[in-house]
């Protein structure tokens, strides 16, 4: 497939995703919940988890079940958000925190993600516009905020200001 034909696929998949969000919402019930904002262009984004015991009885191991978001911004952030919470489903709090952190690498071109994640790779292209990588990040940082915050915890508000 030639780079053109590339671009174009990762265009239409993001700007199908920003369109027809499939995860947008709430969860029921919300086990976590975040609030994150992009205050150089002005995504914003609140996100819940539902998250649920490991079904081999560790009670240190936590799956999500289901994550929702609701927000505002441009297709990339938004369509971050929705590629984002589909692969996000079935994973341990763990698996996603390393998630979040091969999501940040491929944005720097130093990673991607394997096969049964390559969803997620559609977003490589955005690592051409370095102004627009704090769109398809706002997403992530505000998941792994969610998740280091503790459960019932008042979570303060995200902002990838600070992200080169």
């Amino acid at each position: 497939m030639s780079l053109d034909n590339l671009r174009d696929l990762y265009q239409q998949v993001i700007l199908e995703r920003y369109k027809k969000p499939r995860h947008k919402g709430k969860t029921d019930p919300i086990d976590r919940y975040q609030k994150g904002h992009n205050p150089s262009c002005g995504d914003t984004i609140e996100l819940t988890l539902h998250l649920e015991d490991d079904p081999q009885g560790d009670p240190s191991v936590k799956r999500i079940s289901d994550v929702k978001f609701e927000g505002e911004g441009c297709a990339i952030s938004m369509a971050s958000a929705d590629l984002m919470a589909e692969a996000l489903r079935g994973k341990t709090t763990d698996e996603a925190l390393e998630m979040v952190q091969k999501f940040q690498a491929m944005m720097r071109g130093e990673a991607e993600f394997p096969a049964d994640l390559r969803k997620l790779n559609v977003m490589q292209g955005v690592a051409q516009f370095p102004v627009r990588i704090k769109c398809a990040n706002l997403s992530w940082h505000t998941l792994k905020a969610a998740l280091e915050t503790a459960q019932g915890e008042q979570p303060e508000f995200v902002s990838n200001e600070a992200e080169s």
